[in-house]
């Protein structure tokens, strides 16, 4: 394994580390125009990937759309990014994500994520920052199609769309979300 590879993991890690601790409420109005429109843009690469998304934009109670996530390995793992959480299609608050793991795994990855909430149960327990869950076991991969089979798990559906690098992983863990709403 090459110096280079492994330095560049460990900056990865130590990035996650650093966006841990960043805020995940827009500091002015140029970015949150910015995330906003990282956020739509997320939106509509999930519908080209698959239009079968849009039935849950549609139908959804509420969702949480995660631009980018950045995921780094090597033996302890972890994943953080930033969003924007939607009720009925409207902005009502951002969110943050942070993943932590330990097992067999090393690399560097991102990817973006949508979580879907069924009912407002489902979303008041994402708000009160109670949803915690293992990503990779409940997660739908967006591709042409993976919509239309995909269903809800104790009210939640997650899909996720790989946007480069790689990792290999056997590892356990969990991704947990933050909240906040509008105007805090």
């Amino acid at each position: 394994m090459s110096r280079s590879f492994i330095l560049s993991v460990g900056g990865c890690i130590l990035c996650l580390g650093l966006n841990g601790c960043s805020s995940m409420v827009p500091e002015n109005n140029a970015d949150s125009q910015y995330e906003d429109s990282q956020v739509q843009g997320t939106i509509q690469n999930f519908k080209d990937a698959d239009p079968g998304i849009q039935v849950f934009l549609d139908s959804a109670y509420g969702y949480a759309v995660f631009p980018s996530i950045g995921a780094g390995a090597i033996g302890i793992g972890g994943a953080g990014g930033n969003g924007e959480v939607f009720q009925q299609g409207k902005l009502v608050g951002y969110c943050q994500m942070g993943q932590a793991n330990i097992g067999f795994q090393l690399g560097g990855q991102s990817f973006a994520e949508i979580v879907f909430f069924q009912n407002a149960a489902a979303m008041a327990t994402f708000q009160s920052g109670q949803t915690a869950f293992d990503a990779r076991a409940t997660a739908v991969a967006a591709a042409s199609g993976a919509g239309t089979a995909a269903d809800y798990q104790d009210g939640v559906l997650v899909f996720t769309k790989p946007l480069g690098g790689l990792m290999f992983q056997a590892a356990i863990g969990g991704q947990h979300f933050s909240y906040s709403p509008l105007g805090s």
